[in-house]
């Protein structure tokens, strides 16, 4: 079953917001929120709130374990034509940008995550660290002789 969840006319530029969609697509929900809990950008609070109302309308709020992100794209909205004041008295025009945002969720095709099995550490594992420090303190090599040490016995000898 797929859900989705957009957001209009919202006031980032498409091109930053696309940045952040990139990374989250096609990955796990769970994996899509920790991604966006560490992404330095500021559309990631827009993208996160998006992507927990799509889950939302999936009706897994609670448990979204089997969901991931099927698409998810960024549109152009109207952008609104601003003015700055600009040297001699002149008006220099600016644009802010607005995006459509869309999120697609769906829980076809997601593959079970493996779980890591933890292997038991050896008992004899002290023993061989002790044997390895022991043999690190014999390859270390010695200070090579400074050359001036050299130089002042070239000329004592002379």
């Amino acid at each position: 079953m797929e859900a989705r969840a957009i957001a209009k006319f919202v006031r980032y530029a498409p091109r930053k917001v696309n940045q952040v969609l990139t990374v989250i697509r096609n990955q796990r929900v769970e994996k899509a929120f920790e991604i966006l809990s560490f992404l330095p950008k500021n559309s990631t609070e827009l993208v996160e709130k998006v992507l927990k109302s799509a889950v939302a309308n999936s009706g897994r709020l609670n448990d979204f374990s089997g969901l991931k992100v099927k698409e998810a794209w960024v549109g152009q909205g109207p952008t609104l034509k601003r003015m700055r004041p600009g040297p001699m008295g002149r008006g220099l025009p600016y644009k802010r940008k607005t995006s459509h945002l869309t999120i697609i969720v769906t829980d076809e095709g997601v593959v079970p995550e493996k779980k890591k099995k933890k292997t038991a550490k050896k008992v004899a594992a002290p023993a061989a660290a002790a044997a390895t420090e022991g043999t690190a303190a014999k390859k270390t090599r010695k200070a090579a002789p400074k050359k001036t040490a050299k130089k002042a016995e070239e000329k004592a000898a002379e």
